[in-house]
């Protein structure tokens, strides 16, 4: 099994990367691989809205990084996403690249369990939360809960590694993806598949 974590923020090595290798570590530990991506500071478009991805499973943009997230996606079992909090909201270039990986490869998610992580020095992180998630529940994905929301504090990641409940809620959260994936993998072998969804149906409230 294989857990894919995406670190939102500009700075690979900072207080975002510190809670999501507090995660991976757990994962590591209970014998599931693990993936952190770095986003990078390099331009990442936002979606257009243009449609060309329909039945393709790729967006139609190919200078960045979202159709390689895509291709990493349909391997793995399950996802962390990290943002930062800059302006009291998630990071806009994570919001790009789920938005288009979820538009265009929604199918490499579906099904899959994941939750966010949000790193802040103090307010915006449930907003970022809220935002983050609501990839996984458009898109039939178990959410993995934890014994606080997912959030670290700190301004460096020496200071996000004193924030002691902020990490043991990563390593919990951890644990409990771990243990969904693993009564996901019993489910298959008992021939316990995940459901069709019904489709076609659309209301648009002005006529």
């Amino acid at each position: 099994m294989q857990v894919l974590l995406i670190n939102g923020s500009n700075h690979a090595n900072g207080c975002t990367y510190t809670a999501l290798r507090q995660v991976a570590d757990v994962l590591e530990a209970e014998g599931i691989s693990t993936e952190i991506v770095q986003l990078g500071a390099a331009p990442v478009r936002d979606c257009i809205a243009c449609g060309g991805c329909t039945g393709k499973g790729r967006c139609v943009f190919t200078d960045d990084c979202v159709n390689g997230i895509i291709e990493k996606a349909e391997k793995a079992d399950g996802f962390v996403f990290g943002t930062p909090v800059y302006y009291a909201h998630s990071s806009g270039r994570l919001l790009s690249v789920l938005d288009r990986a979820f538009y265009a490869g929604g199918a490499a998610f579906a099904h899959k369990p994941g939750f966010a992580v949000a790193s802040a020095r103090r307010a915006g992180t449930t907003a970022s939360l809220d935002a983050v998630m609501k990839h996984f529940t458009i898109n039939q994905m178990p959410v993995v809960s934890s014994t606080y929301w997912n959030m670290v504090h700190g301004n460096t990641p020496e200071e996000v590694l004193q924030d002691e409940e902020g990490l043991q809620t990563m390593r919990n959260a951890a644990r409990n993806m771990t243990w969904l994936l693993k009564c996901i993998a019993a489910g298959k072998e008992q021939g316990i598949l995940a459901p069709e969804a019904e489709r076609g149906k659309r209301t648009n409230f002005i006529r």
